[in-house]
């Protein structure tokens, strides 16, 4: 493991946004899905959830770039049990969903913990997930087509987070508790050893100090 890459992924770390995430509902298909996790990787998401109503949604690396290596994939099996969940956290749940209550994506708060939802293309957000949540959010359309492409959605959505959270100084230091910090430093470095670790039950040995 050479200084540079330890010194990217701790870059990288030092970037992650905790509260800030996308809960997808029912988007299946390989490519968004990938362009997805993609686009959470470059603004610095740390983890993102869905549920799917039929098998494991699966990614496509030559979309992803890799991304769902860095990017873990919470699934559940209720959107309204992942939603209690995520609120327990602290966040705001904004749906991507058109209604009379619907706001500019852009008058959203997301210096506040945030998870985005975004619903499966053709069909968005469920009736169920809309009722759910604390606001329901716009990119405003200005031509014939009603929407994006699910993964343009995202795209458009996270890099308005990513400027107003850069504006408030988010990105300038380490967001991650010094555990979490410390223990997905080893797993990038060393994820096949993390691997076997976790499997054995045993901890993660002390990485040796930073030279770069």
């Amino acid at each position: 493991m050479t200084d540079v890459r330890r010194g990217k992924i701790r870059a990288v770390l030092g970037k992650r946004q905790p509260d800030l995430t996308v809960f997808l509902e029912n988007v299946h298909k390989p490519h968004n899905l990938s362009a997805i996790l993609r686009s959470c990787d470059a603004v610095g998401v740390l983890e993102a959830h869905c549920v799917s109503f039929g098998t494991r949604p699966r990614a496509f690396n030559d979309t992803s770039a890799g991304s769902e290596k860095w990017i873990p994939l919470h699934q559940y099996p209720s959107t309204k049990g992942a939603l209690e969940l995520l609120k327990s956290r602290g966040l705001q749940i904004a749906a991507a969903h058109l209604s009379d209550e619907a706001i500019d994506y852009r008058e959203l708060d997301y210096t506040r913990p945030t998870a985005v939802l975004l619903g499966a293309e053709k069909w968005g957000v469920s009736l169920e997930a809309a009722a759910l949540v604390d606001k329901h959010i716009i990119i405003p359309m200005h031509g014939m087509v009603q929407s994006l492409n699910v993964s343009v959605a995202a795209a458009v959505i996270l890099f308005e987070a990513q400027r107003q959270r850069l504006e408030a100084g988010y990105y300038n230091a380490s967001r991650l508790e010094p555990d979490v910090y410390t223990r997905l430093e080893y797993e990038w470095l060393h994820p096949r050893e993390a691997e076997v670790l976790r499997e054995l039950g045993k901890p993660y040995p002390t990485l040796e100090p930073y030279s770069g």
